[in-house]
């Protein structure tokens, strides 16, 4: 598990061939209804273009913490491909 301002982030590795798969938790701190599906939106979309590089069999959870909602995107995506890095969880070129 590895954590940053705005996200903490755990993975789980399974030995099958299958695609990444991801879980978010996104609590009331985060925000109202509206604050919090903008974060799962973000969280999604930048999993979706990061899918192709991350290591088969992956299973990675992402929990939003309190004030991601005020981070813009492109800082959400840098601290999400920090996170990963320290993760290892990217495949090997």
């Amino acid at each position: 598990m590895v954590q940053g301002k705005w996200l903490r982030m755990t993975a789980l590795r399974q030995p099958d061939a299958n695609p990444a798969r991801l879980g978010l938790v996104t609590s009331r701190r985060v925000g109202g209804a509206v604050q919090r599906n903008l974060v799962r939106r973000r969280l999604r979309e930048i999993f979706r273009t990061q899918r192709a590089q991350l290591a088969a069999g992956l299973w990675l959870v992402i929990v939003a913490k309190q004030g991601a909602s005020l981070a813009a995107f492109p800082a959400l995506r840098d601290e999400w491909l920090r996170l990963a890095g320290r993760l290892s969880i990217f495949r090997n070129p």
